[in-house]
């Protein structure tokens, strides 16, 4: 669920700068571990985007695996992704798909 969608221009650019937020659930049974953490880095890493996730009152750089393991993420534990940058929808889209894919390295079949 898409949670916030926010433009704001910056003082000093003239681009406009978005902030993306939206709240999933880990539904992958091993949690949060090094490989989903490693594949969610990659992923964020094709934005410009700062990506932070966010559980209870701990907010992480969604760039850095070392950061998202600390958050000891279990499967059923809510976060919020939020995203700020001049690409921040498609990166909150990208990254909520890769967790609710339950973070599938392939394509799902069609077949």
């Amino acid at each position: 669920m898409l949670l916030a969608v926010e433009q704001r221009k910056t003082t000093n650019q003239s681009m406009i700068e978005s902030k993306a937020v939206r709240s999933v659930v880990l539904t992958n049974p091993q949690g949060l571990h090094l490989r989903p953490a490693e594949l969610f880095v990659k992923r964020a890493a094709q934005f410009q985007s700062k990506i932070e996730i966010v559980k209870e009152n701990l907010r992480v750089d969604g760039k850095s695996i070392l950061n998202i393991i600390t958050l000891v993420a279990t499967e059923g534990t809510p976060l919020i992704l939020e995203a700020t940058g001049p690409d921040a929808e498609s990166a909150i889209e990208a990254l909520a798909e890769l967790i609710e894919r339950n973070f599938a390295e392939e394509e799902p079949n069609e077949n």
